[in-house]
C-alpha cells in the first residue's frame, strides 16, 4: 500500500496559529499546479510497484482550487500511478469555500472524503484565530456536506485561551449532531513565527494554559468515546470503519510520496522534503530538477520514529517488534526507560503491547521523547 499527499500552498488569509508553508497570493497558482503536475509525472517510477490507496489533497487551503483543477490533478495521478480500485481521496476544506454549488460539484467528482477545518463554531473563537470563515458558514457547510458525503471529517481545536469547559463540550456537542464519523482536534500551539506568537508576546492575547488544554482534551475523549467514537490516534477519533486511512497509513509507517513545496516523503528507509519556497518550487521542476532533501534513516532513528508514532495509536508499541526490527539492546533500553512511567500509571504493557493510558494520552509526545535512543549510533 502507498499514498500520495499533494500540498497545495495557497490561501485566503493567515490564520494566526498557523506554521504551515503557503502563501496567500494566488499569482503564481497556474504555474503550481503545472509544476505539481509535473512532480507526479517525474515520480511515478517510486510507486510502480505498488499500488496508491490514498489521495490526499492538504495545505494551505486546497479547496481555493477549481473543481477544474482538482479533476486535473487526480487525473494526472490515475494517468501515473497503478490506482486501487477503492482509493480514500480526502479534500481539506474550509467552510467558507463550501457553498452548496461546489459542495455538489465535488461529490459528483473522485473526492470521497471531506476534511473541513471548522476549529470552532464560536465566532470569537473564530475571530481571534483570524480564520477566512464565520460560525454561520461553519454550521451551513455540514448541513449541506453531509447530504452528499458519508465520510467527513471535522477539524476542532481546543485550549484556546478563554474557552470554558462548558464552551468547548458545545463545540463538540454541534460536531456530533450532524453525525459526522470523524473528528481531529488539536491543542492550540504557539509556534514562533506565527502571528499568535507575537499576539501573546505583546500582551495582546493570553497564552494558552496546559492545564484547561488538558481538561479540554480528557472532555474530548470521554464525550467522543460516549458517543461510540474509537480514539485510534491521539489527535484522532472515528466510528468504526470511518478511520482514516491516510491517517492511518502515516502512523503504522506506510509509506506516501509528498508533492509540492515543503511536502514529505517516506519510503521505509529514507525520508525527504521538497524545498519550502514557491518560486524556488516551481523553477526547480520546471527544469525537471526535484527540489528536495533526504535523509537516511538509521537504525535509531526508525527506532524512535516507531516509538513516537506507535505510541500515539490505539496500536500501540509491540516489544516484539522491537525485540525483531532493531535488536536486543533497543529493547532493554525500552524496558528500562519505560519502568518510570509504568509506575506513574501513565503506560501499560499488556501481550508485550505498550501504550498509554487515560492518565497518560495527553503526555504522550512528552513520554515518547523520554524514550528516544539518542546516543547508540
Amino acid at each position: 500500500m502507498s499514498g500520495i499527499y499533494i500540498h497545495i500552498p495557497f490561501c485566503k488569509q493567515a490564520c494566526h496559529y498557523c506554521d504551515f508553508h503557503f502563501s496567500t497570493s494566488m499569482k503564481k497558482k497556474e504555474d503550481m499546479l503545472l509544476a505539481i503536475a509535473k512532480e507526479l509525472k517525474m515520480r511515478k517510477n517510486e510507486s510502480a510497484s505498488e499500488q496508491i490507496e490514498t489521495i490526499y489533497f492538504g495545505g494551505g487551503t486546497p479547496s481555493v482550487l477549481t473543481l477544474e483543477e482538482i479533476n486535473f490533478l487526480i487525473e494526472t495521478v490515475y494517468e501515473n500511478y497503478s490506482v486501487s480500485d477503492t482509493p480514500e481521496i480526502t479534500l481539506e476544506a474550509n467552510p467558507d469555500d463550501l457553498s452548496s454549488e461546489k459542495i455538489l460539484e465535488l461529490s459528483k467528482s473522485k473526492i470521497n472524503r471531506l476534511s473541513i477545518g471548522i476549529q470552532s463554531f464560536f465566532e470569537d473563537d473564530l475571530q481571534m484565530m483570524n480564520r477566512a470563515h464565520n460560525s454561520n458558514e461553519a454550521i451551513a457547510c455540514l448541513k449541506e456536506s453531509t447530504k452528499y458525503f458519508d465520510t467527513i471529517s471535522v477539524d476542532l481545536i481546543y485550549g484556546i485561551p478563554g474557552m470554558s469547559n462548558e464552551k468547548w463540550k458545545q463545540n463538540i456537542e454541534t460536531a456530533l449532531s450532524f453525525g459526522i464519523p470523524h473528528i481531529s482536534s488539536y491543542a492550540l500551539t504557539v509556534e514562533p513565527r506565527t502571528a499568535l506568537y507575537k499576539l501573546i508576546q505583546t500582551g495582546k492575547i493570553a497564552a494558552p494554559d496546559d492545564e484547561v488544554a488538558q481538561e479540554h482534551f480528557l472532555i474530548l475523549v470521554e464525550m467522543l468515546e460516549a458517543s461510540q467514537f474509537i480514539h485510534y490516534e491521539l489527535s484522532n477519533f472515528a466510528k468504526e470503519n470511518y478511520f482514516s486511512r491516510n491517517n492511518s497509513a502515516y502512523w503504522l509507517g506506510k509509506k506516501y510520496i509528498g508533492i509540492g513545496p515543503s511536502a514529505h516523503s517516506y519510503d521505509g528507509v529514507s525520508r525527504s522534503w521538497n524545498v519550502s519556497n514557491n518560486t524556488i518550487y516551481i523553477k526547480s521542476i520546471t527544469d525537471t530538477i526535484l527540489p528536495k532533501e533526504t535523509e537516511i534513516l538509521s537504525v535509531t532513528d526508525r527506532y524512535n520514529e516507531y516509538i513516537m508514532t506507535g505510541l500515539r495509536t490505539v496500536w500501540g508499541v509491540s516489544l516484539v517488534r522491537i525485540e525483531t526490527e532493531f535488536g536486543n539492546q533497543y529493547l532493554k533500553y525500552l524496558q528500562k526507560q519505560v519502568q518510570k512511567f509504568l509506575d506513574d500509571d501513565l503506560v501499560s504493557i499488556e501481550n508485550r503491547i505498550l501504550k498509554t493510558t487515560i492518565k497518560g494520552k495527553f503526555l504522550t509526545d512528552g513520554i515518547a521523547s523520554d524514550l528516544f535512543y539518542l546516543n547508540l549510533e
